[in-house]
């Protein structure tokens, strides 16, 4: 059985995930260059304890809420359930990042993960290039298939006015923010909280990705498939317990990432806590899912026995 990401891509028998160009991205490239470029040239000039607080704070909120909880989590893989209202402010949220808007951020991380469970796929979406190209491609360039899948996203997405929206505007939603910041913290808040933030967020990402698909360890292999996911454990918390990427593509649907003792995993804390607020509900977890083709323990065998026979219980 197909996690929900990679069956909304609609494959034709000649569809290849490995031939295609890599194309600079030109709207793309020049967000996130300048992002980066006003991070870097004005943070020296521009800097306070309170900015840096401020931060820490928009960063975690917006990545941990927004992009892993909301984005990753339920708005992609529909791995736990909310009401609507709660669903927009946590896909809000994730927008802030700075990465695509809700239409686009599905379609980006969609094609990848087709592409990564195939036989074979591009060294773009393969992370196999060397660092500095890497995050050129990443971050600054597109692939362009040569004969790629159809993207098929979910109606109630689609005709969602304010995802819509959201798609339009998703560059000029950090507007009001800035505008915001700089009237209560001048020059250091408005640096710190917003071309900071997403530069920093953007690169995150790219870091975790570009490692988490190249080494590290693995609790699952999943065979037959061009890249495996590896958990990188020492940014598990600053991740948000997106790091934990064997395990994701060991079971993609789950929303809960880190699923051995000891494996910390912030995102899935957060939803905990909204299960006990009775503000999400159905939370899946590995022993609710199919196992996808091919799913192999290199481990010891008993957590996995574990996983599937037991979900976590409700403290």
């Amino acid at each position: 059985m197909a996690c929900l990401s990679t069956a909304r891509m609609i494959a034709d028998p000649d569809t290849s995930a490995a031939q295609g160009r890599v194309e600079w991205a030109p709207a793309r490239s020049l967000w996130t260059g300048g992002m980066t470029v006003a991070a870097l040239g004005l943070a020296p000039f521009a800097t306070s304890w309170s900015a840096v607080a401020l931060f820490v704070a928009t960063t975690a909120v917006t990545i941990c809420a927004g992009h892993s909880v909301g984005m990753h989590r339920l708005l992609i893989h529909r791995s736990f359930s909310a009401p609507l209202w709660l669903e927009h402010l946590l896909v809000y949220l994730g927008t802030l990042v700075g990465m695509a808007g809700p239409i686009g951020m599905m379609r980006l991380h969609d094609t990848r993960d087709w592409a990564q469970r195939q036989a074979g796929c591009h060294d773009l979406h393969a992370h196999r290039a060397g660092l500095l190209r890497d995050a050129w491609w990443q971050m600054h360039c597109r692939l362009v298939l040569d004969r790629p899948p159809r993207f098929a996203p979910e109606a109630q997405v689609l005709d969602d006015r304010f995802y819509r929206f959201l798609e339009r505007s998703w560059m000029l939603q950090q507007l009001p923010w800035a505008l915001l910041f700089w009237g209560v913290g001048g020059l250091p808040w408005l640096v710190w909280g917003a071309p900071m933030r997403v530069a920093v967020s953007l690169t995150g990402h790219w870091l975790v990705g570009h490692f988490a698909h190249r080494r590290g360890d693995q609790g699952w292999r999943v065979e037959g498939v061009a890249v495996q996911g590896h958990n990188i454990r020492w940014c598990s918390l600053v991740s948000f317990g997106e790091s934990w990427h064997g395990n994701h593509h060991a079971f993609p649907d789950s929303a809960r990432l880190g699923v051995e003792p000891g494996q910390a995993d912030p995102g899935w804390w957060l939803l905990r806590g909204l299960e006990r607020l009775g503000l999400v509900h159905d939370l899946r977890q590995p022993a609710d899912l199919p196992p996808p083709p091919g799913l192999r323990r290199v481990r010891t065998a008993g957590s996995l026995v574990h996983l599937e026979l037991r979900r976590e219980p409700l403290p």
